[in-house]
């Protein structure tokens, strides 16, 4: 893989990847260090990649692997609140901000696959190949953060 070729993966594909890692970490300084994991090893694989969607899921394949050996690290660092990196994001609308919090609060098993499935515009079957999941548990898991994505917003909306 050619400089050329690299620099155009590395800005078509690292703001989804800093995303997903996002969703792992909880921490923007750690996201970006699986992210740029990810994007190396991208750099110094060897074996070639048949189109731009098998780069982008071998990518998050990836970047979804480094996350998870990063969170049994022993290594893992202090991560900074929640609303700090939120403050940086600089939503639009009120009700994008709360969404924003009412889905970081959610369990990660549930944070990763909405965020694969609404944000990214994969199916239900490319998450949970992403994942390593049957399909059958990628819909429970959407299911089920629905609903509590639902029962968080009505709470905010009631106080």
């Amino acid at each position: 893989m050619d400089e050329a070729q690299f620099d155009e993966i590395v800005r078509r594909y690292r703001d989804n990847l800093f995303a997903i890692a996002f969703q792992y970490t909880k921490n923007a300084a750690d996201a970006d260090d699986m992210t740029q994991i990810a994007l190396l090893k991208c750099y110094k694989a060897e074996k070639p990649f048949e189109s731009e969607q098998h780069i982008k899921n071998w990518l998050i394949r990836v970047t979804i692997n480094e996350c998870k050996r990063y969170l049994v690290s022993p290594w893992r660092r202090y991560t900074a609140p929640i609303e700090d990196y939120a403050e940086t994001l600089g939503f639009e609308t009120p009700e994008q901000s709360e969404l924003f919090a009412a889905v970081m609060a959610l369990p990660q098993k549930y944070r990763v696959p909405v965020h694969l499935y609404y944000y990214e515009g994969y199916s239900v079957r490319e998450t949970a190949e992403a994942l390593g999941l049957r399909e059958s548990a990628v819909q429970t898991r959407l299911l089920r953060a629905r609903r509590k994505l639902k029962e968080k917003l009505e709470d905010w909306n009631d106080d």
